[in-house]
C-alpha cells in the first residue's frame, strides 16, 4: 500500500491509501436514465504574464479538452456557470469567449449536449441600475449564446438581487426574457450560500416565499423552462419544488450535498442533475448513473454514495470557494499540469482541507492513479514547507 504524510488536526501523520480507482470507461448519455450536467472549470495558464487578480489567463487547450472528456463520460456541459469561476475571476468576456469555443467543440460531435450560462455579469451592481437595464443585459447574454447555437442556463442576476423591490420585479425580468426564448432554458436559482450577493432572490430571504414566486413564473412560462436547476444545499426544499413544477419541467438537482438520494428519487418523482462536483467526480457519476440506467440501483448507490463526504467537503461553508476542491482534484488526477487558477483562487482553502479533501478523495476511489496523486500531492505539501 501507498503512504503519505498529511497534515490532520495540526500535526502531521501517515495516510495509508486504500481506495481502487474506478475504472474509466467511454459511455453515452443514452444509457442514462437521467439527464445528467457536470458544471465544468477552466485550466488556467499558469505562463502567462498577466495580473491574476485582474485579467485573467485560460490555458483554451486544456480547458476544451476537459469538456471532451466529461462528453466522452456521457455527461452534458454547463458552461460558463459559477463552477468555471464566473464572477469569481471569469468576468463575461471570457465567458463569452469560452462559450464560443466549448459550442464549436460540441458542434463537431454527435453525443455532445451542453448548455451555456447566461447572467448579467458585465452590468455592475449598485443602487443606480434599473430593471430595464437588467432585462437589456440578459437579453445580450442570450444574444451571445443562441447566435451561436446555444441553449440557455438562465442564471441568477447580483444586479437584480440588488435592486428589486419587490417579488414583482423578478416576475417582471424573468417573465420578459422566457417569452424571448429561441429554446427551452434551465432556470438557476442560486442561493447566498453559493454567492452571498443572491440572498433575497425571487424577493424574499424565506426559502419557501422566494419559491413561490420562482414557481408563478414557471407555470406561467411553462412552454419555455426545460427545468429549474436549485442550489440551496436542502433536499427537504429541492423535494417540496420538485412535487409543485409543472408535469413537463424537470427539477436537476443543484445539491451538492444529497445528490445520490435525489437523483435516485422516490415514489413521487426524481431529479435530473446539474453539478459542480460531477466535474471533480466525472468517471463515479457516468459509471453510477449506468448502473441506475440499467436497474443497477445497489450498484449506484455503491458507486456514488463513497462521493458524498468529498463533495460535503468540497463545499464546506464558504461554499463559494468550493472551485479551489474542484481545481486541485483536477490536478491530482493529471487533467492539468499545475494547481494555478484564475483569481489565484488556489489560495482560498488552507493546507489542512486539501489534505482532507486527499484523503477522501482516496476513499471515494476518485484518484485516477494513486502514485501520480501521492507525487502531487507531495509537490502542494512542500510549498507549504512541509516535506
Amino acid at each position: 500500500m501507498t503512504t503519505i504524510n498529511l497534515p490532520i488536526d495540526g500535526k502531521i501523520v501517515p495516510y495509508e491509501l486504500t481506495g481502487s480507482p474506478i475504472e474509466l470507461k467511454k459511455r453515452d448519455a443514452k444509457d442514462f436514465s437521467r439527464i445528467a450536467y457536470a458544471a465544468a472549470h477552466v485550466v488556467a495558464d499558469p505562463l502567462a504574464d498577466n495580473d491574476p487578480w485582474i485579467a485573467p489567463a485560460i490555458d483554451w487547450d486544456r480547458t476544451l479538452a476537459f469538456r471532451h472528456r466529461l462528453w466522452d463520460l456521457g455527461l452534458g456541459v454547463a458552461e460558463a456557470m459559477d463552477t468555471a469561476q464566473r464572477g469569481m475571476g471569469l468576468g463575461w468576456p471570457e465567458a463569452r469567449e469560452l462559450i464560443r469555443r466549448a459550442l464549436a467543440e460540441a458542434a463537431g460531435r454527435k453525443d455532445a449536449l451542453i448548455a451555456c450560462g447566461v447572467g448579467t455579469d458585465h452590468l455592475v451592481a449598485g443602487p443606480d441600475v434599473t430593471i430595464d437595464q437588467i432585462i437589456r443585459a440578459y437579453e445580450e447574454q442570450m444574444e451571445t449564446v443562441e447566435a451561436a447555437g446555444g441553449r440557455i442556463i438562465l442564471m441568477a442576476s447580483r444586479a437584480l438581487a440588488a435592486a428589486a423591490k419587490h417579488p414583482d420585479d423578478y416576475v417582471r425580468v424573468y417573465d420578459r426574457i422566457l417569452r424571448q426564448a429561441k429554446q427551452p432554458v434551465i432556470i438557476h436559482w442560486l442561493g447566498e450560500m453559493f454567492d452571498p450577493a443572491l440572498e433575497g432572490y425571487w424577493g424574499n430571504v424565506d426559502h419557501m416565499k422566494a419559491m413561490s414566486t420562482c414557481l408563478q413564473v414557471i407555470e406561467a412560462n411553462a412552454a419555455k423552462v426545460e427545468g429549474i436547476k436549485i442550489s440551496l444545499l436542502s433536499k427537504e426544499k429541492e423535494i417540496a419544488m420538485r412535487r409543485q413544477l409543472p408535469d413537463a419541467v424537470r427539477m436537476f438537482t443543484g445539491d451538492d450535498f444529497n445528490y445520490a438520494e435525489l437523483i435516485a428519487g422516490d415514489e413521487q418523482g426524481h431529479s435530473d442533475a446539474l453539478l459542480g462536483i460531477f466535474d471533480a467526480i466525472a468517471p463515479a457519476a457516468s459509471a453510477a448513473l449506468e448502473a441506475l440506467g440499467s436497474n443497477r440501483d445497489k450498484e449506484f448507490f455503491e458507486l456514488l454514495e463513497p462521493t458524498v463526504p468529498l463533495s460535503r467537503h468540497i463545499f464546506k461553508s464558504p461554499t463559494r470557494f468550493y472551485k479551489t476542491g474542484v481545481v486541485f482534484l483536477a490536478y491530482l488526477n493529471g487533467l492539468q499540469d499545475h494547481f494555478v487558477m484564475v483569481g489565484g483562487q488556489q489560495s482560498a482553502r488552507s493546507l489542512s482541507h486539501l489534505a482532507e479533501l486527499f484523503r477522501l478523495a482516496d476513499k471515494a476511489r476518485v484518484l485516477a492513479d494513486p502514485d501520480r496523486a501521492v507525487a502531487r500531492m507531495k509537490n502542494v505539501l512542500a510549498v507549504h514547507g512541509v516535506v
